[in-house]
């Protein structure tokens, strides 16, 4: 599971050293904030990801719990559960 919902979070170059029997997580869905990211955003960030490590080991998924949202990021239920729906979608699209 790795963090990369802002540009921050660096480059997925280090995917490359990412031994062959490991699947990785991207943390594509930011739990920082509402406001809901676009699928093509998430398509686009699948493919550059699968430059350095097949798409096959790859998932998608928030980049940290909803947990912190009650003291340090204010999310409303509704909007987690649109994030949350987002990511269904992303994976039914992207891995067929």
């Amino acid at each position: 599971m790795l963090e990369y919902d802002d540009p921050r979070s660096g480059s997925f170059s280090p995917l490359k050293d990412v031994p062959e029997e490991k699947f990785v997580v991207l943390g594509l869905v930011s739990t920082k904030h509402g406001r809901l990211e676009a699928l093509e955003l998430l398509a686009s960030r699948v493919a550059e990801a699968s430059r350095f490590i097949e798409r096959e080991r790859l998932g998608v998924s928030p980049q940290c719990g909803f947990a912190s949202s009650v003291i340090g990021n204010r999310i409303l239920p509704g909007e987690q559960r649109q994030k949350l729906e987002l990511i269904v979608k992303a994976a039914a699209a992207l891995w067929r």
